[in-house]
């Protein structure tokens, strides 16, 4: 399936580039004309996202992180989160809700929130490689709205 629109960012793991990858999604998904739930539900499932390469795939050191936002047919917007930073060794595991190498302060919920604010989740990752989210959600037409 061609995108009909994409775009790419790359930004340093500081906790304080969380929030403009929010802003980015929530900007580039408004294209499709969103309600304020979608695009809530895109905003919180690319926090997740991108707290966890911050705090999980760079734990003593800032690396890089690639978003990269495509747009679909029929409404499906596509965001993938990617980092070269630590992976992940058993991807099941790290999905399974309340597991986290975090610490006590991380609640371990990350990938099952993206999961229930998307349409879909993968994760694929490497340990030494870095790990790669791709998350889809589909926006709803609404009556009237240019497609």
């Amino acid at each position: 399936m061609k995108a009909m629109d994409q775009v790419t960012v790359t930004f340093d793991s500081r906790s304080a580039n969380e929030g403009f990858a929010r802003a980015v999604a929530a900007c580039f998904a408004s294209q499709l004309d969103p309600t304020l739930d979608e695009v809530a539900d895109v905003k919180t499932a690319v926090s997740e996202a991108v707290t966890n390469a911050i705090v999980h795939a760079y734990p003593d050191r800032l690396g890089k992180i690639v978003m990269r936002l495509r747009m679909y047919e029929q409404g499906v917007m596509e965001i993938q989160i990617k980092d070269s930073g630590v992976g992940i060794p058993d991807v099941d595991k790290a999905r399974t809700p309340l597991f986290t190498t975090g610490g006590e302060e991380r609640s371990g919920m990350g990938f099952t929130i993206m999961e229930s604010f998307m349409d879909g989740l993968k994760v694929r990752s490497q340990p030494g490689k870095g790990t790669v989210v791709t998350m889809r959600k589909r926006i709803a037409r609404r009556a009237g709205a240019p497609r």
